[in-house]
């Protein structure tokens, strides 16, 4: 498992680039989500970014958006994919 590390990521989104702060599970996590969805990480961002009801913390935002998948079993599935191509 990754550790706890906080550490500041570029993503370029609907044509401007951004940066957002993320411990490094949850940038794990949120890649992991972004193939799962076949989505590059700055597409799953910049859905993320669209679907807030006021603008205010990106970083905070992805972090929800992220636990919210993971609660809904989206990580598990994950899991689940990856270990059915070792066999």
């Amino acid at each position: 498992m990754s550790d706890g590390r906080i550490r500041k990521q570029s993503v370029n989104i609907r044509g401007h680039r951004t940066s957002i702060t993320l411990e490094d599970a949850f940038m794990d996590a949120l890649r992991k989500m972004a193939a799962q969805r076949d989505l590059s990480v700055a597409a799953l961002v910049a859905e993320i970014d669209g679907n807030q009801s006021t603008p205010g913390n990106l970083s905070s935002a992805i972090r929800v958006a992220v636990l919210e998948w993971a609660l809904d079993g989206g990580a598990r599935q994950t899991s689940r994919n990856d270990q059915s191509d070792d066999i």
